[in-house]
């Protein structure tokens, strides 16, 4: 464990590359300095090389040239344990925690021997309360936890381990806006208690909010280091990107409101808080769905799809009723993009081209009956030309894909099955600024094509720049229905707490 004052260099890369077999080069001479104290952003469109740095930095994969050096001294760790006992911790964007057990076991789960909780634990527990600002029940079963509470738990372990960096990765991408600040807060506290982090994000704003000093990958190269006060988010973008990249435009009247009615809702709820939601969506139509984090956004997908088994209520496509099961929803004609992309939107041991073909096996097998890999190879070939997805080809795994590209996979998934309906539930999450526009003019070509879509978003700004209309979503109701060209972000963010009259009217389409 090494200690010094703020404002010395305590990581360093120097020249940094990282090649794979395949022919890959993910890094390509980064240089990298981060200071004792400060809070080091770190940004980049996915595939950018972001997730290769971490990987090198903390011992998961050796360099290939060049040099990190640690406290000034060169380091070749060759283990995550070899970093973690120097004093770096890394805090990924799906927090490995153990759900069974407590939030004390959690945070000395790395602790040795035949007790899981002792009197010493449990002050040395409360002094990482009070040292990080946000109060833990240390008892408490972690399964129990919002998300947001669980990546203050990995703090607290990070902080058990006697980490002086601690490297955090996308942290508050699933998070509510209270839940964002809440992890914002102590990471600045705890910066300014003397513990440097790396913080990694999308959100452009997060990172010129709360960094002292700002490094953009692109294309295994770091092409902007600059302090943060220099900085503002157009430059940014322009460096993520490697181009102007222009605000996401408002349609408002692109999605077409005079189409038949696809998608008809009528009394739906549930066990989980959806109550007696109603709604229509036309052909061609893009309704949002906007709520704060526990509105009943998602649920109210899960039950339009069949995957909630305790909905009651009608569901028709075309003016025929569906099945209440995600099995006769697809049959009816339903493409449905998960929140979770990785646990629900894919099978990441499968290849490319299984996962693309997998909702449109029967028209591409032999009388139905046969799967031809032939078609299927076809099939995830056109796809990753199509919709631009980085991959080395059809054999790739969706676990070598960034967080974008693998998105796109989701969506390929049901483009080629003529699906008239689309059920999106944030579609956009954890992925880069490029991915996300390019993502969103899909949806929009999409409802050019005649699809009816439902998109859950939790970004205000984003949902208004497709929508056509807007289904304000608060305790499980629908509260509002509002034309997207007549209401504001502002009013949104409002009405979704339930404050004020917004546009004053429910307004039916």
């Amino acid at each position: 464990m090494t200690t010094g004052a703020a404002g010395e260099v305590l990581l360093e890369l120097r020249a940094v590359t990282k090649s794979f077999p395949n022919g890959t080069t993910a890094l390509r001479g980064v240089d990298l300095v981060v200071r004792r104290g400060s809070v080091h952003g770190l940004v980049g469109a996915n595939g950018a090389g972001k997730s290769t740095l971490i990987k090198c930095v903390s011992g998961v994969q050796p360099v290939s040239t060049g040099s990190i050096h640690w406290a000034g001294e060169e380091c070749s760790w060759s283990s995550p344990g070899d970093a973690q006992a120097a004093g770096l911790a890394t805090i990924h964007q799906h927090v490995p925690l153990v759900p069974t057990l407590s939030a004390l076991e959690n945070v000395f789960l790395w602790r040795r021997g035949p007790w899981r909780s002792t009197p010493q634990m449990r002050v040395e527990f409360d002094r990482l309360v009070e040292r990080l600002g946000y109060e833990i029940d240390p008892d408490v079963q972690v399964a129990s936890l919002p998300i947001g509470t669980r990546q203050m738990i990995a703090i607290l372990q990070a902080l058990a381990l006697g980490a002086e960096l601690v490297i955090m990765d996308e942290p508050t991408a699933s998070l509510s806006e209270a839940e964002r600040r809440i992890v914002l807060d102590a990471v600045r506290r705890l910066a300014a208690d003397g513990t440097t982090f790396v913080f990694i994000s999308h959100f452009l704003d997060e990172i010129l909010e709360i960094t002292d000093h700002v490094t953009v990958l692109r294309d295994g190269r770091a092409l902007l280091d600059e302090p943060t006060a220099t900085l503002d988010e157009g430059r940014l973008v322009q460096a993520i990107a490697g181009r102007e990249l222009l605000a996401v435009e408002r349609a408002g009247g692109a999605g077409s409101r005079t189409g038949d009615v696809l998608l008809d809702v009528t009394g739906i709820g549930t066990r989980t808080g959806v109550r007696d939601v109603s709604l229509h969506v036309r052909a061609g139509e893009i309704v949002g769905l906007a709520g704060l984090l526990g509105s009943g956004r998602s649920e109210i997908l899960d039950a339009i799809f069949g995957a909630d088994r305790s909905a009651t209520g009608e569901v028709t496509v075309a003016g025929r009723p569906v099945g209440r099961s995600p099995r006769a929803a697809v049959k009816a004609g339903f493409a449905y993009v998960p929140e979770d992309r990785v646990q629900q939107g894919l099978h990441p041991a499968e290849p490319l081209w299984k996962n693309i073909s997998l909702p449109d096996l029967g028209r591409l097998s032999l009388r139905r009956l046969l799967p031809q890999e032939q078609e299927e190879r076809a099939l995830a070939a056109r796809a990753i030309d199509e919709l631009g997805i980085v991959a080395s080809g059809p054999d790739a795994l969706p676990s070598e894909l960034s967080g974008g590209n693998a998105q796109k996979v989701v969506f390929a998934k049901w483009l080629y099955a003529d699906k008239p309906v689309w059920l999106l539930d944030e579609p956009t999450a954890g992925v880069d600024v490029g991915a996300k526009a390019e993502i969103l003019q899909l949806v929009r070509r999409l409802a050019s094509e005649g699809k009816a879509i439902v998109l859950a978003c939790s970004d205000f700004d984003e949902l208004l720049s497709v929508a056509t209309r807007v289904l304000v979503v608060r305790g499980g109701r629908i509260a509002h229905d509002l034309d997207a060209q007549q209401v504001t972000e502002e009013e949104l963010i409002m009405l979704a707490h339930g404050l004020g009259a917004g546009t004053g009217e429910v307004v039916h389409v």
